[in-house]
């Protein structure tokens, strides 16, 4: 599995200062994605909807509204 592209605007384009450490979406390979954003497996699991579920090898992580909004242009529709 490798990175296949960047979706959406790269940090640098969506204002961080330094462009390296920010939330960032990446297509796969498979074409499954991958995301950077910060952990928050603690904080969001018990607010989970009843019909969600999450497995112990699985984190919850958040990326900012911009990131997603910024990166809908380039998710496929199929």
């Amino acid at each position: 599995m490798k990175i296949v592209r960047r979706v959406g605007a790269s940090p640098r384009e969506r204002g961080s200062a330094t462009g390296q450490t920010c939330p960032d979406i990446f297509e796969l390979s498979n074409g499954d994605f991958a995301v950077i954003g910060r952990e928050a497996t603690e904080e969001l699991d018990p607010e989970l909807p009843s019909d969600a579920a999450r497995a112990d090898h699985e984190r919850i992580v958040v990326i900012t509204r911009d990131t997603l909004v910024r990166a809908k242009r380039d998710i496929p529709d199929v």
